[in-house]
């Protein structure tokens, strides 16, 4: 019998495919018989197509022969007659734990997104002016990007025209197509350290060298920065990824300096520049470039939906050339009802509306999860990092097992998330994400969480 699991985000085909080849590896002998494709649809409740997709996936990795009118029959593929007990080939994954507290740091409430404004904006955005015969701007919707243009100069204070907005599918997509477009000028790469493990993964995979670079309370050591070999430096100024710390404007000065000298570039992420509850947020160290040397990096997804995949960047006008002859230039990343809808949501002020809604509501959760934590853990912890985005930084101030903790959560259902897995080993904390609660569902999570944290607490002494 296959294990077919229909509630299952694997596709139906895949799984089949995946059972039927385990079958094959594990029992079966050259010139077995596969069952009939009708059988086998009968038999699990499947389609006719589902089990076709399976087959043919079979047949086209030579597992498996289609002989006329004999069906498929299994074909020696030298996995010794496959009557082995041990194999490499993936298996189906065991099924997810469904968690009854999930503390994403990075993720919005469902009910945050505002879904009947959108589907009314989309259903105006698409008439017939649009043409869906043909491919659009490769940099994005001009209208698109003089809304972003004009929010971007507002706001954050960032120095830019529409033509230096490049629109993008996501922050990785944004990275990447930098890396791309510098490896002909720049060969090193220097990064905070700790720091975004994505952004330093992505120029490493273009076989740039990498350059970690400490921080202080300050940010970004610039000292080690001036001493390195790097002539391009990706950081995160106004909210430091993980540490939450905000570089003074005397250290923005100086690293503007250390670009111009070294004829580099900052690539700034201002990741979360929206969601920031104590204070006015800080403006964008690109604002005060005064010789074109940073690329300024943003997103939706942190006020909007991280679902909808769109982000932006705004290149130096010494980059646009480059940019402009390259191949990714020639068509969108984004598609265009998306595109078309947002600028929608922008021109017409719900985008500014929105962002003061969302903060207003998600600073209430961060207060009470704060506040909650301070309350039930007391001593045994520190707040790390705090005060904006969607998640708090904590670490335990006494001896902790940080794995037992872990292993305990997940006995109870409960989701966790460190620090290392997204900035690498040497700095640790439990990034508690609140964005994804209501504010009742965070009483609940964090009096759950409370009770694994004493567990650890408890086992330690014990032993």
């Amino acid at each position: 019998m296959y294990l077919i699991d229909q509630s299952s985000k694997i596709a139906l085909h895949i799984q089949l495919y995946e059972e039927i080849k385990n079958d094959i590896v594990l029992h079966c002998s050259v010139g077995d018989k596969l069952p009939s494709i009708r059988k086998v649809a009968s038999t699990y409740n499947l389609s006719k197509t589902t089990v076709e997709s399976a087959y043919r996936q079979l047949y086209a990795e030579g597992y498996v022969d289609s002989i006329p009118k004999s069906g498929y029959v299994v074909i020696d593929t030298y996995f010794d007659n496959f009557k082995s007990t041990k194999t490499n080939t993936p298996t189906l994954q065991s099924k997810k734990i469904e968690y009854k507290y999930d503390f994403f740091p990075a993720r919005l409430s469902k009910d945050s997104f505002p879904l009947k404004l959108w589907k009314r904006l989309f259903a105006k955005a698409i008439d017939d002016t649009l043409d869906f015969g043909a491919y659009h701007d490769g940099q994005g919707e001009l209208g698109l990007r003089d809304e972003i243009s004009k929010y971007l100069i507002k706001s954050r204070g960032v120095k830019c025209l529409p033509e230096q907005i490049i629109i993008c599918s996501g922050f990785s997509n944004s990275m990447e197509l930098l890396a791309k477009m510098l490896k002909y000028n720049y060969s090193n790469f220097a990064i905070e350290d700790p720091g975004y493990y994505i952004a330093r993964h992505i120029f490493e995979a273009y076989n740039y060298k990498i350059d970690k670079i400490g921080i202080d309370k300050n940010g970004i050591l610039i000292n080690d920065l001036v001493s390195s070999n790097a002539k391009i430096v990706y950081i995160t100024p106004s909210h430091q990824y993980p540490t939450g710390i905000s570089i003074p404007i005397s250290n923005r000065l100086k690293l503007l300096e250390w670009a111009r000298r070294k004829n580099g570039l900052i690539i700034e992420d201002d990741y979360d520049s929206e969601l920031s509850y104590v204070n006015r947020p800080i403006p964008s160290l690109q604002g005060l470039d005064k010789h074109d040397r940073v690329v300024y990096l943003g997103t939706f997804a942190k006020s909007l939906s991280p679902a909808l995949r769109v982000s932006y960047m705004v290149l130096p006008n010494h980059l646009l050339p480059s940019y402009k002859e390259s191949f990714d230039s020639h068509f969108p990343r984004v598609s265009l009802t998306t595109q078309k809808t947002l600028e929608l949501f922008m021109a017409e002020g719900h985008w500014e509306r929105h962002l003061r809604k969302i903060r207003t509501i998600n600073k209430k959760k961060h207060n009470l999860m704060r506040d909650l934590l301070k309350q039930k853990l007391g001593s045994s912890m520190n707040i790390l990092s705090q005060g904006a985005g969607l998640s708090i930084l904590i670490h335990p101030t006494i001896p902790f097992d940080l794995n037992r903790l872990k292993n305990l959560a997940e006995e109870s259902r409960i989701k966790i998330y460190y620090a290392k897995e997204k900035s690498g080993e040497d700095f640790e904390a439990l990034r508690m994400g609140f964005g994804g609660f209501s504010e009742e569902e965070i009483v609940l999570a964090v009096e759950a969480f409370t009770e694994v944290w004493e567990d650890v607490i408890q086992s330690h002494f014990i032993s």
